[in-house]
């Protein structure tokens, strides 16, 4: 009997002492999947969060140039430097441009090995063209210009809305993004089956930009729709706009990799894309669109609307004047310039509120002469931008009180035609879902609007539609549901920020509608990583390219800390710290949760000392700089891809080269675009110690390259990898405390 009972004690004990294993352990496991999926979050914050701060500057940049070209006198240097940008409305007969597009006397060498094309396109050329982009062939720029001539023939032909019918048993496949990564439309290809009689596809827009191969792409998409125009559908994106194109990348790569021809090149995408439809409809019941709707959102007027107008949707079309002859004539004539309603009441997030008075007030002005009125209309942009939509209260009553603070009222837009189109253009390609009810401006990308649920409902049941699939947004599952699962998000670029960041995706439609969704990864190394390494490698990322963003505010944080340390200690609380960096980066993060991961150094009784902290973020081992004005170089640090996109602006011959003074003017442009003082001298010693050749002219990827704060371009700038180590240089890392 006493045996048994111990025994009995004995398995009671090492049964109790079982539980307890396995609850810690489960305990353990719980912590350590939320503590993967908080560090997953804030990386994915972080990302998003600067991807779109870039947006927006592209956006209020654009609309400063706009700015200065509507009230500056016609013969002033800094408007020439610019004005070429805004002739985008030149227009004249489709056969005068089909000459100049014309490719017949461009010969294609003996020792060319790429593929040839010849018109009518067939099957297997456009199937070939793929296998050629696969072993990284190049098209000859003859063929280039030839098969971008006749997809602009087939376009103009198209609707503004494609409408399209699974048919009984066809299945549609949808693709979102894919922003110049080649390697996942040939993944899609690979698993879903090339474009067919039988599988029909719709593309729907940023086909370009951010990634290496975006001309590719192009090239694949407008083979098969001359190939199969009945089943092949490609919708606008915000990104095929040649405005947005001088940022992210796709100018660049044509003029790489198109050095004789790229203009025409470039020229000829201008007009394809302005061309390219607006949204389609499936079956009378789901709606593909690139970016979303608003609350004046009418299918209507979008299937009226001249759409090639758009050449870039981030300003209205200009009017024009018809001569006798039938030509178009460009609105930049001078006396529409200064027309009395020549300054264009812009929607609320792209405008700048005060118009600048009559051409008189205006003669023989220079650039400086505007800095000041300029700077106080960019201050007030900037107290509105910095308002939060997602905090804001959406109703009625504030909506109402927007409009009596905008200069731009919705009866404004409304009572002209031109700029109600330009609206339903420009939030059909810009805005995003958001949860709360309501529509109003997105201030976060500086384009578009945010609409809720109601919205969503409203707009389906006036126009008897039961599903909005739009992309627009990277998600990391490649897909996600909102508003009741009414609104569907796709994004096809897998790996988008890094590495093993996202998830692609595509859906596919039967005749009962419903999704069907698809997710890939289209990297090898992604399946080499483990959890713990994918995590770890994205999350360095987005805190390298943080940190970044932190070195470049040094000054404005520092006067920030400064208004805390009354005492000039040289230390402030983590609570401090924490609001000082939000004020100043305005990123929306967490940053106290972020603090152990930012800052290393020795927190004494939770004080931070941020100049030791500030010593720590510094970039060694790059270019001495030490004999440059430190303002200058910080200014240039932070605004590296504004500064870049002007220079592309400037060079009006796409050479990769501007003269001294056209850098100098450029600086002049950043300087008011800023409110800042920069000196001639400041700029001169840049210019001085840049061109180590002395012949006249600054190189402009050799200057942006020469100050860039890491040694690889981030994914956020141009589209490579922030890394580009290989899984097994990453085992490495495994013993590192931050991973």
């Amino acid at each position: 009997m006493g045996c048994g009972v111990t025994k009995s004690d004995q398995f009671h004990k090492q049964s109790g002492k079982a539980m307890r294993a396995a609850v810690l352990i489960q305990r353990w496991y719980r912590q350590y999947v939320a503590r993967t999926e908080m560090r997953r979050r804030y990386t994915w914050n972080i990302f998003q969060s600067i991807e779109y701060s870039g947006e927006q500057a592209q956006i209020k940049l654009y609309n400063f140039l706009g700015y200065l070209m509507d009230n500056f006198t016609p013969t002033c240097n800094e408007r020439n430097l610019i004005s070429h940008i805004f002739r985008e409305n030149e227009v004249c007969r489709d056969a005068e441009w089909e000459r100049y597009f014309c490719y017949q006397n461009i010969e294609v060498p003996e020792i060319y090995s790429g593929p040839h094309l010849t018109f009518p396109l067939t099957v297997a050329q456009a199937v070939g063209l793929v296998e050629a982009f696969r072993n990284k062939k190049q098209l000859h720029s003859r063929y280039v210009l030839q098969l971008l001539l006749e997809t602009w023939k087939l376009l103009r032909m198209l609707p503004n809305i494609s409408r399209i019918s699974t048919c009984h048993s066809k299945e549609i496949t949808i693709c979102g993004d894919l922003h110049g990564q080649l390697e996942d439309l040939l993944l899609i290809f690979y698993k879903n089956g090339m474009p067919s009689l039988e599988k029909p596809y719709v593309f729907n827009g940023d086909f370009v930009d951010r990634g290496r191969d975006s001309i590719e792409i192009l090239l694949i998409l407008f083979s098969f729709l001359l190939v199969y125009p009945s089943e092949v559908h490609l919708n606008r994106g915000n990104h095929e706009d040649h405005i947005v194109n001088l940022r992210y990348g796709f100018t660049k790569e044509v003029l790489t990799k198109y050095k004789m021809h790229g203009k025409r090149i470039l020229k000829l995408l201008q007009k394809i894309f302005s061309w390219l439809p607006l949204a389609t409809v499936i079956d009378q019941k789901v709606l593909v669109l690139h970016g979303g709707i608003s609350d004046t959102t009418d299918l209507g007027l979008l299937t009226r609307l001249d759409r090639h107008n758009y050449i870039s949707a981030l300003r209205p079309p200009r009017r024009r004047h018809h001569s006798s002859a039938g030509t178009s004539l460009d609105s930049d004539m001078e006396e529409d310039i200064w027309s009395t309603n020549k300054m264009f009441q812009r929607r609320p997030s792209l405008t700048f509120p005060k118009p600048m008075g009559t051409k008189d007030c205006f003669h023989n002005r220079s650039l400086q002469d505007f800095s000041d009125r300029i700077k106080a209309n960019m201050e007030e942009m900037e107290t509105r931008r910095r308002q939060s939509v997602v905090n804001a209260p959406v109703c009625t009553a504030d909506k109402d009180k927007d409009k009596d603070t905008l200069s731009t009222s919705t009866d404004s837009i409304r009572s002209d035609p031109v700029k109600d189109e330009w609206k339903q253009v420009l939030d059909l390609l810009w805005s995003d879902p958001m949860i709360q009810d309501g529509c109003v401006p997105n201030e976060v990308r500086g384009g578009g609007c945010y609409w809720g649920p109601d919205v969503t409902e409203d707009f389906l049941n006036r126009h008897n539609l039961q599903l909005l699939i739009r992309s627009h947004e990277c998600k990391q599952d490649g897909y996600e549901f909102c508003h009741n699962r009414k609104v569907l998000t796709l994004f096809s670029a897998s790996n988008y920020y890094d590495v093993g960041s996202n998830r692609g995706a595509y859906v596919k439609l039967g005749p009962d509608l419903m999704p069907y969704m698809i997710q890939y990864q289209a990297s090898n190394m992604t399946r080499e990583l483990t959890v713990r390494q994918s995590v770890g490698r994205t999350e360095r990322s987005a805190l390298k390219v943080l940190r970044e963003q932190l070195f470049a505010h040094k000054s404005d944080l520092i006067c920030a800390f400064k208004s805390f340390d009354k005492d000039n200690t040289g230390h402030v609380s983590l609570s401090d710290w924490a609001s000082v960096v939000e004020s100043v980066m305005h990123l929306d993060l967490p940053w106290r949760m972020l603090r152990c991961q930012l800052v290393t150094c020795k927190i004494i009784d939770g004080m931070i000392d941020y100049q030791e902290w500030f010593s720590e973020l510094a970039i060694k081992g790059h270019k001495d700089t030490d004999h440059i004005d430190q303002s200058l170089l910080e200014t240039l640090y932070r605004h590296r891809s504004t500064l870049e996109t002007i220079f592309r602006i400037v060079d009006t011959d796409n050479s990769g080269f501007i003269t001294m003074e056209d850098f100098r003017q450029t600086w002049k442009l950043l300087s008011v675009y800023l409110k800042m003082e920069i000196t001639d001298e400041a700029i001169s010693d840049l210019a001085v110690a840049i061109d180590s050749n002395h012949d006249g002219s600054i190189d402009i990827d050799e200057f942006m390259e020469a100050f860039r704060l890491t040694d690889k371009k981030s994914r956020l700038e141009r589209g490579r990898s922030m890394f580009m180590g290989t899984a097994s240089d990453l085992t490495k890392l495994e013993g590192d405390p931050n991973i």
